[in-house]
Parts: structure tokens; sequence; C-alpha cells
């Protein structure tokens, strides 16, 4: 029973008894429906246009709906020309324009209207009319309201919707309204998003992605090490801008910090033409790269706990021999990309910054903290965002656990204290908070962004999962046995049930039924690898989203999906454009692998949702005692 003051406060929200026996029945009632259908996308790395076109299009959902509403009663092409128009309603309706003319169009609206009714009918039937209300754009959901509704005590229904659609497509909202009915179908093929890590990088679009997920309707993120460098990057942690600003010129992105984010590149495009006459983007990744060296220098030194000495590197150079020294082993330097000039080293002090270098990150700090969009962003991805998230009986995390070479949870001291398993997450994002929520100046805010540099790039972290991110070798090393990097033994026992289980566990889940899905690996398609891991236990489901890894693994990426049958992963092919496909009425290929189909249908109360909803209902019924009794 809950206490008489808890619930004369609940009373306030449910004055009458009738108002209780009404909420009672609504949640009783939302238990009984199927669970919505969760989406899983991972290592999105910047695809703004593919990332956006696989939500219009539900990861192939929306196809399905279309062969399951209309099956052999229409054509193959109305039907691909139905799912152009539900994915690209504006773009779709101005080509309809140009190719339907005076009654014909008239003609195009009716038919269309009742097609996209049909499906509009189907996709909203598992959930309440309630939650289907919240998705309606205000301009038209007594309209929606009424086509989607059926009328028992009206005996000629055909008639009644018909005239519906002849008023709005005689007073000219016909297609504000195809595009209202096509925006719901796709919020409600999709009711939950899981974005697991890596939004930022590689690609052109990470400010689009995130202004997109900014205004979805229902999303958790969890964060992966390209994400908390940004985060870092954004809090003003110079070593995290560093890394930002040196992979945006890797992959040629420069844009996005200066388009996307208005961040001022002007100083460091500056300097570089003073310390290396040029300033190409190839001179600004290698000035930048030489100032994140020496900042990670000075970072390794002041943490000795994150075991990082093996990346102390520029004191390694031999400037005689033209070799470095990693790990006990000498390198010769040579690249056939990058010239082996280091104006900028002082060879007596080489991690030192220079007094310009010391000006440039003070201009690039001011920036990124001053961004207003970027600020935005990442307020919510700490919002929306995690280290890890348990959700319906599941376990989501971008990375691995770290383990050590018996498979065990591997400690890590963090400050004087060691962590492992769980406890080593949690301690984690106590401290990535820390480093952007912090008051500056404070010993906390050093901390945390120190944390999120060593999410980033550390050997033990759980985002990261090698032992060293090899960027100097790959920049200056041509011989490829000095920059490979070696993945936590948690790749090693994927396969090891004992060991997935005992994670599983960790977090309290049920070995039985849960899953670990995580991304940031891709998986190599074309040389056999399957996301498929330990019996369908753990799930890897990064499948080469970014256009940089397709030719590594054969597709363009994954997407899992779980609805109220069981567990699917759709396989994308290459996106193209989307004017291509509004043109052509083509779609990207996706095949898809059943993972697992559950013994029974799962209904709302199987999820944490119906867990709230159960704790809600008792809330209520002792609540209604209580007025029964006259209290």
């Amino acid at each position: 029973m809950h206490t008489e003051k808890f619930l004369r406060v609940l009373s306030r929200q449910y004055p009458t008894e009738r108002s209780v026996i009404s909420e009672i029945v609504n949640l009783q009632a939302i238990l009984s429906l199927p669970k919505g259908t969760e989406h899983f996308l991972t290592d999105i790395h910047g695809e703004a246009q593919q990332f956006s076109h696989v939500l219009r299009n539900g990861s192939g959902s929306i196809k399905t709906k279309i062969e399951e509403v209309f099956g052999n009663t229409e054509t193959a092409s109305t039907k691909r020309s139905l799912a152009t128009l539900i994915y690209y309603p504006k773009e779709k309706l101005e080509i309809i324009r140009q190719t339907e003319k005076g009654e014909d169009l008239n003609d195009w609206y009716t038919v269309t209207l009742h097609r996209l009714v049909a499906m509009l009918r189907r996709v909203s039937s598992k959930y309440t009319r309630a939650k289907v209300r919240k998705t309606m754009s205000a301009d038209f959901a007594y309209v929606i309201e009424e086509l989607i509704t059926e009328k028992e005590e009206i005996s000629d229904k055909q008639a009644y919707y018909n005239q519906i659609l002849q008023t709005v497509i005689r007073i000219g909202a016909a297609e504000p309204l195809i595009e209202a009915i096509c925006n719901m179908i796709q919020t409600l093929v999709i009711d939950h998003l899981h974005i697991i890590g890596d939004i930022f990088d590689r690609g052109p679009g990470p400010h689009e992605i995130l202004d997109k997920l900014l205004h979805y309707h229902s999303v958790d993120i969890q964060w992966g090490n390209h994400d908390v460098v940004w985060m870092g990057a954004a809090s003003g942690s110079k070593i995290c801008i560093a890394n930002v600003v040196r992979l945006c010129a890797r992959y040629n992105n420069l844009d996005v910090l200066e388009e996307g984010y208005g961040i001022n590149l002007t100083p460091l495009v500056t300097f570089c033409m003073k310390a290396y006459g040029r300033m190409d983007r190839h001179a600004v990744h290698k000035a930048i790269s030489i100032i994140q060296f020496k900042l990670e220098d000075e970072m390794i030194r002041k943490n000795p706990e994150f075991e990082m000495q093996n990346r102390l590197i520029l004191d390694k150079i031999d400037w005689e021999k033209g070799t470095i020294t990693i790990e006990n082993k000498e390198w010769k330097l040579n690249s056939q990309n990058l010239d082996l000039d280091f104006p900028t080293v002082n060879r007596k002090k080489p991690a030192q910054l220079s007094e310009d270098e010391i000006v440039v990150m003070n201009r690039l700090a001011y920036s990124f903290t001053h961004c207003e969009k970027l600020q935005n962003h990442v307020k919510f991805l700490y919002k929306k965002g995690n280290l890890y998230k348990v959700f319906n009986g599941n376990l989501l995390y971008h990375g691995c656990m770290p383990l050590d070479s018996e498979g065990k949870f591997l400690k890590v001291k963090l400050f004087g204290k060691e962590f492992s398993g769980k406890a080593l997450y949690d301690e984690l994002e106590v401290w990535a908070r820390k480093g952007y929520f912090s008051k500056p100046g404070t010993k906390e805010k050093e901390r945390g962004e120190s944390i999120l540099w060593y999410l980033w790039t550390g050997p033990k972290s759980p985002l990261f999962g090698k032992d060293k991110m090899a960027c100097f070798e790959n920049m200056f090393i041509d011989d490829k046995e000095a920059s490979r990097e070696r993945k936590n033994h948690y790749y090693d026992e994927v396969e090891d049930v004992a060991t997935v289980e005992s994670i599983l566990s960790e977090f309290g889940l049920d070995t039985k039924t849960a899953h670990i899905i995580n991304g940031h690996v891709p998986q190599e398609v074309k040389k056999g690898d399957s996301p498929i891991k330990c019996g369908g236990k753990l799930l890897i489901i990064d499948g080469g989203f970014s256009a940089a890894y397709h030719e590594k693994t054969g597709i363009a990426g994954y997407t899992l999906v779980c609805n109220s049958y069981g567990l699917r992963l759709v396989v994308h092919e290459k996106f193209t454009s989307c004017e291509q496909m509004v043109a052509t009425d083509s779609d990207i290929v996706s095949d898809t692998i059943t993972v697992e189909r559950f013994p029974t249908r799962h209904y709302v109360a199987d999820t944490d949702t119906g867990e709230e909803i159960k704790e809600q209902i008792e809330e209520l019924e002792d609540l209604l005692e209580m007025y029964r009794k006259g209290h």
C-alpha cells in the first residue's frame, strides 16, 4: 500500500473516483497491445543522407507494410511509387505536379489519399488513439482522425470518407494532407530508436544527423568514442579539440567545423602558412597532429594511471638517424603522404607547445566553447545518452566490456581506486559528465576532461577497446606492422557463452533471453564475418554504415529491428542519393536475416514501459480504494 500522503498528491491529478477508473481501464488496455518496434543503428559516422533515408523507409518496414496492405491488388510500379511518396512526399509531389494536370491531378490525389489512409490504418493499429493523436499534424488532426476511425453508426462509410477527401481536394489542401499522413507513417513504423554510438567523424553530416535526432519522437544514445571526443572538445578540452580537428582534416571534412558549426579555423590556417609555407588540408592535418602529440605527452605524464607511457612519442625520435623507437623497436621514419619536416618541434623539448601553437589552441578552444549549435548538440548527447543502457531486457553499449587475458573483467585504476565490470562503466560516466558540467578551473572539470579523452583513446577504455591509437605510426611510418592495433580480449571471447552470460549477469539481465547489442568494430561480411555472435546472445551490428567502410565490409550497414515477434537484421546496400530515388522510384536494396523469433508474441506488458504502467495501476487502485473508503 502507498502512503496516504502520496495518494493525496496523486489525487490532484485524478480528483474523482470516475477519473481513476477511467485511467485504470486505459492503462490496462495499453498493456495488452503489441510492443512497439525498436530500431538499433550504430556507427553512422556523419552519413546524414543515408541515415535520413533509413529512417524514412523504416529500414525497409514501409515496403513490407505496403505489401501487407496491397499485396497483388496493385502493380509493382504503383507500390514503388507509393513507397517513394511516403519517404519523400514533398519531392515526389513536385514531380507529380509536372506530369498530372487538372482533373487527372485531382484523380491522382483521390486515389493516393485512399491508399495512404489504408497504410496509416495498418501502421497505427497497434497503438492507442492517444499515441496516434500525438503524431498528427495539428492542422489536420480532425481530418486524419475521421479518416482512420471506423464509424459504425454510418451506413455508407465509403461515401462519408469520399466526401471528406473531395472537400480537402476542392479547397486545395490535398498536398499538405498527403505530407502530413506520410510523415505520420514514417513516425509510426519506428516506435523507438537506439543509436549505439559514433554519430561523428568520417562522413560530412554529423551536425545534420544531430539536428534530425533533436526533433525525433523517441530516441536514446549510447556514446561512442567518436562522440565523447567531440563532447570533450565542446567542454573546452584542448587535447580533444586537437583530435577533432585532426580527424576532420584527415577525412577532408573541415567543412563540418567551418560551415556546419561555424568554428573559426583562420588562426590554424594562418599558423600553417607561417610554419609550413602552405595552408592546404594536409598542412592542417600535420600541424594539428603535432599539437595533439604534444598535448597527449602532457596528459600521459600527468596521469600515469592511464598506463599509456608507450604513447610518449616525440622524445623517442632520433633526428640524426631519422628513426623512432616505439615499445623497444626502432622504426624508420618514411611517409608516402606527408613530408618529414618538423619545424614546430623543439628538439630539446619536443613536447613543448610553441607560443604560436598556444595562441592557436586558445582561439580554437574559444570557438568550440562558444559555438551555440555545438553546445546544443552536446547537451542533447548528455541528455539522451549514456555509456550503456539496459532496455527491455537487452544490454546496449558501443564498444566492449574490457576483459583481461583470462576473460575476466579487467581492473582499471581511476584516480587511486580500482573498478571493473558495471562499476567501471558507472564511474567513467560520472567523470564524463563532470568533464562537461563541472565549473571551469576545478579539479573535477580537469579530471572529467581527461576521462573524456581517455574514453576516446585509452587502452582500457570500453569505447575504444584497443591497446593504442596509432596516429603517429599511420602518418609517419610506412611499415604497416608499426600501426597494428591489438583489440581487447573481449573480441576473443564473443563466442564464449560463459563470458557473454557473465556480462549479462553483471548488469542484472536474464542470461536466457537477453542480448548484448554493440557496434564499433565493422563486420567484414565479404570475408565471412557474421554480426550474430554466441548463438545470438551478442550482436555486433556495425556493418560499415560509413562510406569509408563499404569496401571493407561489402555492405552499407545494418539495422537491428526488434518488434513484437522477434529480432531481425536488415542488411543495407549502398545509398546513392535521394534525388535519384525520387526520380526513379528506387530504394536501397535491403536483405533481412532472422536473428530470433520469440516463443510467444511480446506485448507492452512485457516491456520496461509495461512495468511502469503496472506500477501506475497499483498506485491508482490504492487511490480508488481510498476514495471508496470515504477518505
